[in-house]
């Protein structure tokens, strides 16, 4: 008789942290603020930290499984979209107030929404492929490498199909300058930051489950 498979306590933790900083950073894309003097759209310091969630993701469930999570966050933040549109819609009881202001805060700007939701498919997805390849045909030691090496793929990948997607054509094209080159680098020096984590969990590889 098989024994059931077992998965570690990390890699549910990490599996949870990944939607929730993938839901967070969608819901915070939805302000731009001014940092140093530049534009930026306020979910970019919770965002890059997915990309090495997804990676220890991948090393403690393997590719396969890290493939079908980026595709199930992506639609559960299509879900959280849709739902506070719906939410918004709905006539506001007069004895409680703040409608308006739930409305204008949380109500979905869908162009945004879909260039947030394509940029982080398409991205982790890259990010799985490039890890997936730096793990088999590189080398399995140095594993801050193969956190740094991927994500330097991904990141720009993101960074541009969301600039883009989300701002140009609405925004003057210096601000949407100015919001790809701040995106780039706070989720470098994020990167950098989440390096470390990629160490919480043990050597042993699970890349192809």
């Amino acid at each position: 008789m098989n024994k059931p498979q077992t998965i570690s306590k990390t890699a549910i933790i990490s599996v949870s942290l990944y939607v929730a900083a993938q839901m967070l950073s969608d819901i915070a894309s939805l302000k731009i603020g001014i940092v140093s003097g530049l534009a930026v759209d306020m979910g970019t310091f919770i965002y890059p930290i997915t990309f090495t969630l997804r990676d220890i993701v991948h090393k403690t469930i393997g590719k396969k499984n890290a493939q079908l999570l980026i595709l199930a966050a992506g639609g559960i933040n299509l879900f959280m979209a849709a739902y506070l549109w719906f939410a918004a819609s709905v006539k506001s009881d007069s004895s409680w107030g703040l409608g308006a202001e739930f409305s204008a805060v949380l109500s979905p700007v869908w162009r945004i929404v879909i260039a947030s939701i394509i940029a982080e498919v398409v991205s982790e997805l890259a990010d799985t492929s490039i890890y997936h390849w730096f793990v088999t045909k590189v080398t399995d030691k140095f594993q801050w490498c193969r956190v740094l090496v991927s994500n330097s793929v991904s990141i720009p990948i993101d960074n541009a199909i969301f600039t883009l997607g989300a701002f140009a054509f609405v925004l003057d094209w210096s601000v949407v300058w100015q919001i790809f080159i701040m995106n780039l680098i706070v989720k470098y020096a994020m990167t950098l930051l989440s390096l470390p984590m990629i160490y919480l969990t043990p050597k042993k590889e699970a890349l192809d489950v």
